[in-house]
């Protein structure tokens, strides 16, 4: 029988080890995250004061690709194991130090004068950036239990959200010509890849080794042999709908369009999106058959391991869904502060990158806090109505203009690695709308990553986790075209709006779902750990 100071001992062991794996799931969450802006809202804005056009960074949105399709490579981190660091902390160094190297070329090229080429490295930092999550996702998925995936995904979205405040915030402060610490965006850029080579370090030096679970027996050949088959049938897909897709689209669309009031260019722009919706349409079920006439095992092992739990294919509608209206409202945020609302980048960076993020980060945590107390189901469904109210601050923002709420004075500060050389007046319509849509987005997300890990296996993690989470970065990634075009079209009140409906449909397929959902609050997936 335990005494009551070993019951004590274990329970003190249990703390100390449940705060490390939080420490370490908040450290990664910051090397997540450093990357993302840097082809998201930071590229944004490097864009928009380049003088690229709204509808044109909306379709540059697209470097995001490689986060929807990372699930393709995933079973390769699964399968095959880097010497001396283990199966995940290799790949996660090796990722690491790649991210930093493609930053470093990314700040050696001209967004303007040499677009195509600058498009082109944004897809290979996203592609390694994708593959590094990878690693991360299932990394945290295997070492967290299930009672400790609230606060866990809270401890993530710290990191995360703290990685942005630098990557999407700071930056921003940077390279304000009037505020800023006179950096210009290539500098930051190179900044951000020395950032990337500490992390590597501390992945290699400072991360613990996870126990090894054993895949079912696959051949390695095969497995690459798959991978590669995939790869070409993406190729052959992309290569035809090059080839193909425009004209086929414009023969379809091209006579409805031309009997509207669009302009000649913005219907060219509805055209290219169609054309992009049907290469995709092709493209996907050729890469689908590839895969199985391959047999490309690790790959078709972890899907069918996942389809094989009941109300599988609900569950991915939902991860589409949940996160769809508010990654639709975010896609073109950047822009429509500096553009549409002539904010400075300044004033951008304080209230909507940094004091936006805190708020995230402050929405995170209390709703992970929360879900120990009202379950994943209601967590869920409580932080979904949230988001759609969040969404509606940005409209209210779009339809009564700067001005119309007071804001506050920000006095000049220099704290040695950023600085704001004169005293901001801060708008308070921008400071409502941001407040509102990051304390209810930060909720939202602790909630549905938990729900993400919740649905994993642990045999297949990277696999699991990288197709989970590549269909809720489709509405990150996707919608960029489809919300630049439609913003210029129906203008910024309505296309908030429309932003707000598109999160009704997760609602409603949540509460139709609402005891598998609550059965997912058991973790019926986890292994047994050797004693």
């Amino acid at each position: 029988m335990t005494s009551p100071a070993g019951r004590a001992a274990t329970t003190s062991r249990f703390d100390a080890a449940a705060l490390h794996r939080l420490l370490v799931v908040t450290v990664l969450g910051f090397a997540s995250g450093l990357p993302l802006a840097l082809t998201g809202q930071a590229m944004q804005a490097w864009l928009s004061v380049s003088g690229v056009d709204i509808a044109t960074i909306g379709f540059l949105s697209l470097v995001g690709l490689p986060y929807t399709f990372k699930f393709l490579w995933a079973p390769l981190m699964d399968r095959f194991e880097l010497p001396w660091l283990g199966r995940r902390r290799g790949w996660l160094v090796l990722t690491q130090l790649a991210l930093a190297a493609a930053l470093w070329w990314m700040a050696a090229t001209s967004p303007l004068g040499t677009t195509r080429a600058f498009a082109l490295i944004a897809v290979l930092v996203a592609f390694i950036s994708a593959s590094q999550d990878i690693v991360i996702d299932a990394y945290r998925t295997n070492l967290l239990p299930a009672s400790e995936r609230g606060l866990g995904s809270s401890s993530l979205v710290l990191g995360y959200r703290l990685a942005m405040i630098l990557s999407g915030g700071v930056a921003f402060i940077w390279v304000d010509p009037a505020q800023g610490g006179g950096w210009t965006w290539p500098e930051v850029y190179r900044f951000m890849a020395g950032l990337m080579v500490c992390a590597a370090v501390l992945s290699a030096t400072a991360l613990p080794r996870l126990e090894v679970v054993e895949l079912p027996t696959s051949v390695a050949r095969r497995d690459v042999l798959g991978f590669l088959a995939v790869l070409l049938a993406v190729a052959v897909g992309v290569a035809l709908s090059n080839r193909f897709g425009r004209s086929i689209a414009d023969a379809l669309l091209g006579p409805w369009l031309a009997g509207g009031r669009l302009s000649s260019a913005l219907q060219g722009k509805w055209i290219d999106l169609f054309a992009l919706l049907l290469g995709i349409a092709f493209t996907l079920p050729l890469a689908a058959w590839a895969a199985r006439a391959a047999r490309f095992e690790t790959l078709l092992g972890g899907l069918s391991s996942y389809f094989a739990q009941p109300g599988a294919a609900a569950f991915l509608g939902f991860v589409v869904l949940y996160k769809l209206g508010d990654a639709f409202s975010l896609s073109l945020v950047t822009p429509f502060l500096l553009q549409a609302m002539h904010f400075s980048t300044a004033e951008v960076g304080v209230v909507n990158k940094i004091i936006g993020l805190w708020l995230t980060i402050g929405g995170a945590l209390l709703g992970g806090a929360l879900m120990l107390r009202i379950g994943l189901y209601r967590a869920l469904m409580l932080f979904g109505v949230l988001q759609m109210l969040g969404i509606l601050c940005f409209w209210w923002l779009a339809v009564n203009g700067r001005g119309a709420l007071p804001g506050l004075t920000i006095p000049a500060f220099d704290w040695g690695f950023v600085k704001l050389a004169h005293v901001t007046e801060v708008d308070g319509g921008l400071l409502f709308a941001v407040a509102g849509e990051n304390l209810s987005g930060g909720m939202g997300t602790a909630a549905f990553l938990a729900f993400l890990m919740s649905l994993c296996n642990q045999r297949f993690t990277a696999t699991q986790f990288a197709l989970l989470s590549a269909f809720a970065s489709v509405g990150r990634v996707w919608v960029g075209p489809l919300a630049g075009v439609l913003a210029e079209a129906i203008g910024w009140p309505t296309f908030f709006i429309v932003s707000t409906v598109m999160a009704v449909p997760a609602l409603v397929l949540l509460w139709w779902m609402r005891d598998p959902v609550r059965a997912l609050e058991f973790d019926a997936n986890a292994l047994p750990k050797d004693n």
